[in-house]
């Protein structure tokens, strides 16, 4: 499964807890913590876009991507979070699916605007953004609606709660696999 969202979606947050309390063995594997690895050099997208983070986020959406192969050969179920944009496809999903292959679950989570504002000012490091650049990254977001993706709002739920409707979403996806 990847789960998709903005920053302050809960992304990582719900994918650590779903992945801890699910019956079989699962994975979680976040783009920003390999995107993190790099300690020399690291391209902060919050300096700007560029080729350098371009270049660093392809590398780290590869690793991930043989990450969950592994995992998926050897047993392992994998849930992986990245804030994938729905007018990127050069790196959004379709990268994806290159790097982990036709099975994958594609999820949205779009709280409201006024939730990942407050959950993002919450971060500390390179992980919290500017208010700014947080809107418009939401904002780029709710070109998932209409997509066929299911799309979970959690602006109401806590993060249990996200778990257990994703478990629902999981299951419905199983059943009958959305057409991206």
């Amino acid at each position: 499964m990847l789960l998709i969202g903005p920053a302050g979606a809960g992304k990582t947050t719900v994918a650590r807890l779903w992945a801890a309390r699910r019956r079989v063995p699962t994975a979680h594997v976040s783009l920003d913590d390999v995107r993190e690895w790099v300690r020399s050099g690291f391209a902060d997208p919050q300096a700007g876009w560029n080729d350098h983070s371009e270049a660093q986020y392809r590398l780290a959406r590869r690793t991930c991507g043989f990450a969950a192969r592994n995992f998926l050969a050897n047993g392992i179920s994998c849930i992986l979070d990245d804030a994938v944009f729905p007018d990127r496809p050069v790196v959004g999903l379709g990268g994806w699916k290159r790097h982990v292959g036709p099975g994958l679950l594609p999820v949205v989570l779009l709280p409201g605007l006024e939730i990942v504002l407050e959950r993002n000012a919450a971060r500390s490091g390179n992980r919290r953004l500017s208010d700014e650049e947080v809107a418009r990254i939401h904002g780029r977001m709710a070109g998932w609606y209409g997509s066929g993706l299911p799309i979970i709002d959690n602006s109401t739920y806590d993060v249990e709660t996200t778990a257990r409707v994703l478990d629902d979403v999981l299951a419905r996806s199983i059943a009958s696999p959305p057409a991206w």
